[in-house]
């Protein structure tokens, strides 16, 4: 199959994973920013996590330097808007981006301008390309719950004009679900939807939590359910999506190699998996090389690819008439 040219879905994709190495050196040069080198090469290299990471927390470590030129209502505006060229290029229909307002407050930018700019981005791209998208708001589980509240108050105002749901991610620790009851409790009553980042590292327990405690709909990667009964069960009955990215799992070590990886043993028992890049630019990926590895390791049918472009429409967060749309193209 040739998958440039298949109409695509991506729901898993973080903003400050997935900058081009030539904006950060093009972003620093304007504004006046430290970073480690001007050459493009050498950038590319230092945001681009290794095959043989040993672990999720080294794999975070390539963000740095994104997030230094990621400060300004201008840089977060163009990144978006590039991250949705660079998708739409390769056929991707609609995209949900997910980023941590909290991250790029370092100049002075308040919750509400962060949003707002990288709504604006969306838009630019959406007017521009054949692409739609929305926006997912990360809380960090390193921080506070009283952190999560506030990414939660100040974002509500733009649900239903770019933002639909919130979500829990960083390094994953045993029972981090436990601390976020209260401000997932309130985005769901202000009607932001929710999906969480559970089970990468692990701990297929989290999945459970994530689920039980938290009310997710989707999971991000949820590998580890493969581990845990209870996870595994929960998520096939209540039709929970997860959010697969091989290449970031195997970069995380999540899995060992990619014919290790679970998605295609989940996919024929009825679980809902979809396929996603995580990012682009620290996995040196696309939604392309993502079905080229699954296609390679599993030999997956153009019925299994329809199967999960539905899965990824059925899952997303756009509304009622979007997903007809995007039903239909394929």
């Amino acid at each position: 199959m040739n998958f440039v040219n298949l109409p695509k879905i991506e729901l898993h994709c973080h903003l400050d994973g997935s900058v081009r190495p030539e904006t950060i050196i093009d972003i620093a040069k304007k504004e006046g920013i430290d970073i480690p080198s001007f050459d493009r090469d050498e950038i590319k290299g230092q945001i681009t996590a290794p095959l043989e990471c040993t672990s999720l927390n080294e794999y975070l470590k390539t963000f740095v330097i994104p997030n230094l030129v990621m400060q300004s209502k201008e840089s977060l505006r163009r990144i978006t808007f590039e991250l949705f060229e660079d998708a739409a290029k390769e056929n991707v229909k609609y995209m949900e981006v997910r980023f941590a307002p909290v991250l790029h407050m370092v100049k002075g930018l308040e919750i509400e301008q962060i949003i707002q700019s990288v709504i604006d981005g969306i838009k630019d791209a959406e007017q521009k390309h054949d692409i739609e998208g929305n926006l997912i708001l990360s809380c960090m589980r390193n921080m506070s719950a009283d952190k999560a509240i506030e990414v939660v108050e100040r974002g509500k105002k733009f649900l239903g004009k770019g933002v639909v749901a919130v979500d829990l991610a960083g390094g994953e620790e045993e029972g981090f679900s436990k601390k976020f009851v209260e401000p997932i409790a309130l985005a769901k009553k202000y009607g932001y939807r929710v999906t969480i980042h559970a089970g990468e590292t692990g701990i297929g327990k989290n999945v459970l939590e994530a689920v039980e405690l938290l009310g997710a709909e989707r999971i991000g990667h949820g590998v580890f359910i493969k581990d845990c009964h209870e996870a595994y069960e929960i998520v096939k009955e209540k039709n929970v999506a997860l959010d697969m990215c091989l290449a970031s799992n195997v970069q995380t070590k999540a899995v060992n190699s990619f014919n290790e990886h679970p998605i295609y043993d989940f996919h024929k028992d009825g679980i809902k998996v979809t396929v996603n890049t995580d990012n682009r630019t620290v996995s040196d990926t696309n939604m392309t090389k993502e079905f080229d590895i699954v296609s390679k390791e599993f030999n997956i049918s153009y019925e299994d690819y329809k199967q999960i472009y539905y899965n990824s429409v059925e899952a997303s967060f756009a509304d009622l008439e979007t997903k007809e749309r995007l039903k239909k193209l394929i």
